[in-house]
């Protein structure tokens, strides 16, 4: 069977093909995308969600699944039919170096780093407004 897009993909190749950019301009576009996906803020979640992850997470690495259903253990409901959300969470942690992540057996295993560490251990030995401004604190420095 043809590939109904075979015919779009070498007409793009062909227009663009002459199109090429700078370093300089590849590492702008970058830097640009880069800045924006860092727009993302931690402040769409409440503390105690992010709380709740990094406790879940305290007792070793676990695969989303895992860590949802302890989230759903906890009445944590937000990521409740958005499952989709919890991993745009957990990637965000990830690239703000408060998790890492590994593929294992197939799945991708989450677990703390020396900072998420540092920070679920701030949590635990703090008020609700220390909470608070550590939710804050945490995207400051992440930035």
């Amino acid at each position: 069977m043809d590939n109904p897009f075979y015919d779009l993909k070498n007409s793009i190749k062909k227009d663009f093909a002459a199109l090429s950019f700078s370093e300089e301009k590849k590492n702008e576009v970058k830097e640009t995308i880069r800045r924006k996906q860092s727009q993302l803020e931690l402040h769409y979640w409440k503390a105690e969600t992010l709380e709740n992850i990094l406790d879940s997470l305290q007792g070793g690495a676990k695969h989303g699944y895992d860590i949802s259903t302890q989230l759903l253990r906890k009445n944590e409901l937000d990521f409740k039919n958005k499952e989709g959300q919890l991993y745009i969470l957990l990637h965000l942690l990830e690239n703000k170096k408060i998790i890492t992540s590994k593929w294992m057996e197939g799945r991708k295993y989450y677990s703390l780093t020396a900072k998420g560490k540092k920070y679920a251990a701030e949590w635990k030995h703090s008020g609700p407004k220390q909470r608070a401004s550590l939710k804050y604190f945490i995207e400051e420095v992440s930035l």
